[in-house]
């Protein structure tokens, strides 16, 4: 059983970072254009009226996803963006969700816990093989 083990993780191995890369950029772009949505239509687009302007924390929480959506979107300062974004998505679970019931399912709280989630991923493994961060890192070496 060993051996089978072995002979797949040899077999996918050197292919793997690669795949890793793209596959973590493919997910970024994806996660981060409807995080921008997101933001978006807390600015008046889409089927909502806007959130008022300066209103906290409605109108700077909309603010703050749409331009960090953008940022991390073009894998640039991805890190600390994303920090912010998983940051702000926990803000708005734990005091605009967790208040209605203690789990997500009832309180409605899902997306905001998973981009949570998915934004902390970001800022800990980085944007992925396609960003203007990877870019930018490997232009100075």
């Amino acid at each position: 059983m060993t051996q089978t083990a072995a002979a797949t993780t040899t077999e996918i191995g050197p292919a793997a970072p690669k795949w890793q890369g793209l596959a973590l950029s493919v997910v970024r772009v994806v996660v981060s254009f409807l995080f921008l949505c997101h933001g978006l239509q807390k600015m008046g687009l889409f089927d909502k009226p806007a959130v008022p302007f300066a209103t906290w924390p409605g109108w700077y929480a909309g603010v703050i996803e749409t331009v960090g959506s953008l940022l991390v979107l073009a894998g640039l300062f991805t890190r600390p963006v994303a920090v912010l974004l998983s940051g702000t998505m926990a803000y708005a679970y734990f005091v605009v969700h967790q208040p209605d019931a203690l789990l997500p399912l009832q309180n409605k709280g899902e997306t905001a816990a998973l981009y949570s989630w998915i934004f902390l991923l970001f800022a800990v493994v980085g944007p992925g093989t396609y960003a203007l961060d990877t870019w930018r890192r490997r232009r100075k070496s």
